[in-house]
């Protein structure tokens, strides 16, 4: 039997990403930051609390899994903005895959039409350095890994 190649993706080219600190992509719309058990536990560190307490103070339940608090805006919590609007994340080193990652999601590259729709929204999508295939799949399976439904 031959094993048929698969196509590569429409982003075989690669993608150009540079973050713009802009912080849209931490608010707007209601939504869910998920984090894991382990990333609890590096964020609570980063913190200096206890797992629990952290846990008890910064996550709600969504069916069997934990995602981060918002803000009444949609914003992370963990989303600050300087005078200026400039935008920074206050566990920035601890920050769960799903922020590791952006905008490197399935629902993002899905199409060319997604990932336009995304630059709509992040005016860092089209600019700064070129991410080969290679680093986005990589990007992709670490949603995957961590059961990040993206």
């Amino acid at each position: 039997m031959s094993k048929t190649a698969s196509a590569p993706p429409w982003y075989a080219d690669g993608l150009k990403f540079a973050c713009t600190r802009c912080g849209r992509c931490c608010g707007g719309a209601p939504g869910y930051v998920w984090v894991s058990l382990e990333e609890i536990r590096a964020i609570a560190r980063q913190l200096g609390m206890a797992v629990e307490r952290f846990e008890q103070a910064h996550t709600r339940p969504v069916g069997g899994r934990r995602s981060l608090l918002e803000l009444e805006n949609g914003d992370c919590e963990f989303l600050v903005r300087d005078a200026e609007g400039r935008t920074h994340c206050a566990i920035h080193p601890a920050r769960p895959v799903q922020c590791r990652t952006w905008p490197f999601w399935k629902s993002n590259l899905a199409t060319p039409r997604a990932w336009e729709q995304a630059a709509r929204h992040c005016p860092g999508i089209g600019r700064g350095e070129l991410h080969p295939p290679p680093l986005i799949q990589e990007a992709l399976q670490r949603n995957a890994d961590a059961d990040v439904p993206l």
